[in-house]
């Protein structure tokens, strides 16, 4: 596609990268080892749940009828339905009550509507234990159980704002040591705290005044590397601020994204392999770009002044 100069460009980008997941929905399959102890969660649970993630951002953010909103809705129901309704929640928890990934992954088909009472009932017992409070994790981690929780309906069982000091965001850093794992690490302090930009005043104005001033710098960055995955992360944070970054501002990562997006709207992570060849387009390489680039276009879309979705946030 030629290079987004209009919110027509941006939001087309986001329905090619749905029209790319919505071909690609077998790669979201819990599969027959979604319960076993050994199971790898990182290509299972871990795609479905930031499928339905990103699903209910979109539908959040665009109108019923359009085919931004009907693409996402009908992934995020078929991300429920492999989930046995939400069954398979309940049993998963029961094999790993301490394990806090259900929640967060249940906690996305929460917010979009879709719930599982028995599920529920039987972790509003777990969140209340001392096991549950002492789960050591990083600290955007527990920033994630902490809005799943809420998201769920149970009381969080820590304050964010006792948390976020701790976190490489919160304390402020030294641009200069900005890399791909502080990156990530940022961008899903932001997701937490704006519950995935749905609350673009969650983030304390100290840090809107870091991120706006820095964020265009790691921007250029990103794409000079060319790692669209977190480049797409980063614009989805722009949209997520308060003040979203004006067009000029954030003009060049998107023609670079769009460059980088496929005819068949698909994006892969890095545009090099570690010897400089193309990465291949196959879907471990291409989703979570996919992902999130439908995200960011979608939430930026719905930001640019006079092209609101009518979608309150």
């Amino acid at each position: 596609m030629t290079a987004p100069a209009t919110t027509t460009d941006v939001r087309r980008l986001a329905e090619d990268a749905l029209g790319w997941l919505s071909d690609n929905r077998a790669g979201f399959r819990l599969g027959d080892d979604a319960l076993d102890a050994g199971g790898d969660v990182n290509s299972s649970w871990k795609p479905l749940g930031e499928l339905a993630q990103i699903c209910v951002c979109v539908r959040r953010h665009s109108r019923p009828g359009t085919l931004l909103h009907d693409t996402a809705d009908d992934l995020f129901r078929h991300a429920w339905r492999e989930t046995g309704d939400g069954a398979l929640f309940l049993e998963l928890q029961r094999l790993e009550p301490c394990a806090t990934y259900p929640l967060e992954v249940y906690a996305a088909f929460a917010s979009g509507g879709l719930r599982h009472p028995a599920y529920e009932e039987f972790t509003a017992g777990l969140v209340r234990t001392r096991s549950w409070r002492q789960t050591e994790m990083l600290p955007n981690r527990v920033l994630s159980v902490l809005n799943s929780e809420r998201r769920t309906g149970f009381p969080p069982h820590r304050a964010a704002r006792e948390v976020l000091p701790t976190t490489w965001l919160g304390g402020l850093p030294e641009p200069w040591t900005f890399e791909r794992t502080a990156g990530y690490m940022l961008t899903h302090v932001v997701f937490h705290l704006t519950d995935w930009g749905h609350d673009v005043h969650g983030v304390p104005a100290d840090l809107v005044d870091y991120l706006e001033t820095w964020l265009p710098a790691w921007l250029d960055n990103c794409v000079e590397c060319r790692h669209w995955d977190l480049t797409c992360e980063l614009l989805a944070v722009a949209a997520s601020l308060p003040r979203p970054p004006s067009p000029e501002l954030t003009e060049d990562a998107w023609r670079a994204v769009a460059g980088a997006q496929d005819a068949t709207g698909g994006l892969p992570e890095v545009g090099h392999g570690p010897h400089g060849e193309e990465v291949l387009r196959i879907f471990p390489n291409c989703y979570h770009s996919t992902l999130v680039a439908a995200m960011a276009a979608t939430l930026t879309a719905a930001r640019r002044p006079g092209h609101g979705t009518g979608v309150p946030e």
